[in-house]
């Protein structure tokens, strides 16, 4: 008989957002008379706007003709694609390359599948909370893990501490869970604690396009040194509204270089590009078409337009536990609202008390780690009627 993966056995018996289908679904139909308010799984609502509709409309028409037909193409991402996020980069006073940009179908696969490059010797740091797809994907492949603690005494941004070694940082920022942004001055530690440990950073930008604050870096390639010690990956899903149209890029400097035992020097760059091409056959051509509307002019106007609106359901979420005197932590730099579970309980117990007595889903913040277990995350991805009678529903509660 074949020998498993044992591994998985290491996993929780269920994925997070899994789990929470199955509560509320049970409830559902238990009470097919209530109206259930969604404001847990990071889903957009508002719409894809005209200008990439129209753009993915025209991929589809050259499908159609012998002329303008695509069939596979460039498992790296087309060029009208890739030279287009370099010029949303150099907009946004950061330099990078065509050749180190790599179209995917999601933040999501490129974090997991990134772990194909590095030995499952290598020492994990992954903050405690975290997005669960950063632990899973190393507990799959048998790697030691060494958890940080980001918790409400430093404001859920914990800093290297120079006493423990790790080979592989993950940093996400504005951060998912918690909403919490890193500054300038504090991913220069981490860039330098990196350098120093000859490590690397896999750093989640999926969430850049909700800063505000123009003094807070919206892409780790804004700190010097960053393209000696890390990878950043960033998603079109939140940006463009494309959570189901699917596509991302991942940027890999070729400034990533190391010395292996053989005393031979790889590439990241080079191994990621050898990866792809092996494993991956390339996002459509149709969706590239759409996401390099994206970052035209009219595309990206449109794209403010809606996530200003998520912006604004953010500040009527933080406004509503403000008002209750609940501490929160987000909702400005980011679409996520992390908050203390009222009354000292604990998340899922919170989840299922929020779900039977105001019909309202968040995400119990214990499924993102032992750190989160009396928090709880909202988003602002509802529409904003819905947003608005949630807080409503919340506020007679407390």
């Amino acid at each position: 008989m074949p020998k498993l993966n044992e591994n998985y056995l290491n996993l929780k018996e269920s994925y997070l957002f899994a789990e929470i289908a199955h509560r509320v679904n049970d409830y559902a139909k238990a009470n097919p008379d209530k109206k259930i308010i969604r404001l847990g799984i990071g889903d957009v609502t508002r719409p894809i706007g005209s200008e990439m509709i129209s753009a993915l409309h025209e991929g589809v028409d050259a499908m159609a003709s012998s002329e303008t037909f695509k069939g596979y193409g460039p498992e790296q991402g087309y060029d009208f694609l890739r030279d287009a996020v370099v010029s949303y980069y150099k907009e946004n006073g950061v330099s990078i390359n065509a050749d180190e940009v790599f179209v995917s179908d999601g933040a999501k696969s490129d974090t997991g599948n990134i772990t194909d490059l590095f030995d499952k010797d290598n020492v994990i740091l992954i903050p405690d909370p975290v997005y669960p797809v950063y632990v899973d994907t190393n507990i799959m492949n048998g790697r030691n893990i060494t958890y940080i603690d980001a918790n409400a005494e430093n404001n859920f941004l914990p800093m290297p501490d120079k006493n423990v070694h790790a080979d592989i940082i993950y940093i996400c920022s504005p951060n998912n869970p918690t909403g919490a942004a890193y500054n300038h001055e504090q991913l220069k530690e981490w860039v330098d604690y990196a350098l120093a440990n000859d490590a690397i950073i896999l750093y989640d930008s999926a969430y850049e396009c909700f800063i505000t604050d123009e003094t807070l870096p919206r892409s780790i390639f804004a700190i010097e040194g960053a393209k000696k010690c890390a990878i950043e990956f960033c998603s079109l899903s939140k940006t463009a509204g494309f959570t189901g149209t699917r596509c991302g890029y991942t940027i890999v400097p070729k400034d990533l270089k190391f010395t292996v035992s053989t005393g031979e020097e790889m590439s990241l760059n080079a191994m990621w590009n050898r990866r792809q091409t092996t494993k991956f056959n390339g996002v459509s051509y149709i969706v590239q078409k759409g996401a390099a509307a994206v970052f035209s002019k009219e595309g990206m106007a449109q794209c403010k337009e809606n996530i200003a609106y998520y912006q604004e359901n953010a500040k009527i979420i933080a406004d509503c536990l403000g008002k209750k005197g609940i501490r929160y932590f987000g909702g400005v730099n980011s679409p996520y609202i992390w908050f203390e579970c009222p009354n000292g309980m604990e998340s899922w117990d919170f989840f299922d008390y929020l779900l039977k007595n105001a019909q309202v889903v968040g995400t119990p913040g214990a499924g993102f780690g032992n750190n989160g277990k009396n928090f709880f995350r909202l988003t602002a991805f509802g529409n904003r009627e819905n947003t608005m009678e949630a807080m409503e529903r919340i506020n007679k509660l407390f």
